[in-house]
């Protein structure tokens, strides 16, 4: 018979290293400027960074959904390459590091941002908060 210690031990979700906090096992610091940015933030500056390109794409393509598209990839692309941050980011305070890896920022960029695209690789999360398209293009989203 199945009793509530054999539940409770389930229902405290997975288990936890000690000590272990996100983004530790990526070397990033757990508190402050550098350490894993969170949910939220990420989620909002996607959010502008799209505001953008659907504006942008409105004024001068007639708000074609291609253009937007292609309006949000170049500005991941050139603007993490050259500055590690997009607008919606910069506003936010994050920005995208390298954390493993030698590969030259605008490789790691064009990677992220393909990815990103696909959206899918966005959903899908491991503990330190690093989403799918993060981990194959070594980078991680951190404060700014």
């Amino acid at each position: 018979m199945i009793d509530r210690d054999d539940l409770g031990a389930w229902l405290d979700g997975p288990p936890v290293e000690e000590g272990y906090c996100k983004g530790s096992r990526l070397g990033l610091p757990a508190e402050g400027s550098g350490s894993v940015a969170p949910f939220g933030r990420r989620v909002l500056s996607l959010l502008v960074d799209w505001a953008i390109c659907l504006l942008l794409s409105w004024a001068l393509f007639d708000y074609s959904s291609l253009a937007s598209l292609l309006l949000l990839a170049a500005q991941n692309v050139v603007l993490i390459s050259l500055f590690g941050t997009t607008i919606g980011q910069l506003l936010l305070r994050v920005r995208v590091t390298p954390v493993q890896g030698r590969s030259p920022m605008i490789l790691r960029a064009l990677v992220r941002t393909a990815l990103l695209l696909l959206v899918l690789p966005g959903v899908i999360w491991n503990r330190d908060l690093q989403p799918l398209h993060d981990v194959v293009a070594g980078t991680a989203v951190v404060r700014a």
